[in-house]
């Protein structure tokens, strides 16, 4: 059996730059990851068959049309024969909320089979099958801290410093990206001249000038995303707050691993009924 964290994805600010005559949106967005989230496993067997635990598998059912499940036949396709897997999918993150659940389990289940099946298929070979799964899944193969851009086949990884933690809040409330997208109004088509800062002061001051277009359509949908935001910022030792991707999960940006754990201790006893957590961001290195 083969085990691998499938890791929260977090956009820093995501910039939606324009829309193809296919309706596929072209994306600007700096894309950090936490380490924690899904854990996946999978090992021999003969045929497809996917497990789901862990406090959010209320959420999801192992059908034909979930992702992981998409993820594993498409590598099937693609080397021509029908290898079996049985794949267990721990489920800690909540579904529907902007950090990336879903695609980082179809891009970790991706990299899995590729070890388990033995298929030798490249990253880059990988990360266009990915993308043919979500925009997102390009970049959750990658793990590193990345400038995405296009559909989310246009990555660059980047060094980001004086930032180390980050806390995750989720006001337990699911969003429809779908219909956020659809009650977005396209306005700044520009893209950012992004030049990752030293220091933690910097960077927050950097983010300010950023943005995330899906916030106002997704508050529109839930309006609680709003009060999550204003419960974040306002603790103590948060750089910055800004929702992820989608929403609804709100994330504040910690230069110590202690202040970030601290914080989720305080936002855990006010609000019991959230789901929060503190990690560290991934490097890459």
């Amino acid at each position: 059996m083969i085990t691998s964290l499938a890791p929260a994805k977090i956009n820093l600010f995501l910039h939606v730059t324009g829309k193809r005559a296919d309706g596929y949106h072209f994306l600007e967005s700096l894309v950090v990851f936490a380490d924690y989230g899904d854990d996946i496993s999978v090992e021999q067997a003969d045929d497809l068959s996917l497990e789901i635990s862990g406090p959010f598998a209320h959420d999801i059912d192992a059908g034909p049309d979930n992702l992981v499940l998409k993820a594993a036949r498409l590598l099937q396709q693609e080397c021509g024969g029908r290898p079996g897997a049985r794949i267990r999918l721990y489920k800690r993150l909540p579904v529907a909320s902007g950090i990336g659940g879903g695609s980082s389990d179809a891009a970790t289940t991706l990299k899995l089979l590729n070890r388990l099946w033995r298929l030798d298929i490249t990253d880059e070979r990988l990360a266009k099958l990915g993308l043919s799964l979500g925009a997102d899944v390009p970049v959750c193969l990658l793990e590193k801290p990345a400038l995405m851009r296009g559909i989310g086949e246009e990555l660059q990884v980047v060094k980001l410093s004086g930032i180390s933690s980050i806390l995750l809040v989720n006001c337990k409330k699911q969003v429809s990206t779908a219909e956020v997208f659809r009650r977005l109004t396209l306005q700044n088509t520009g893209e950012a001249n992004f030049t990752p800062p030293v220091g933690a002061v910097e960077f927050a001051a950097l983010l300010e000038g950023t943005r995330n277009d899906l916030q106002a359509p997704a508050i529109a949908i839930v309006p609680q995303i709003a009060e999550v935001m204003n419960a974040v910022e306002n603790l103590d030792g948060c750089q910055f707050a800004r929702m992820s991707g989608s929403g609804a999960t709100v994330f504040g940006l910690f230069a110590a691993a202690e202040a970030a754990e601290a914080a989720a201790r305080r936002i855990g006893q006010q609000h019991p009924d959230w789901w929060v957590s503190a990690a560290r961001i991934m490097t890459g290195a």
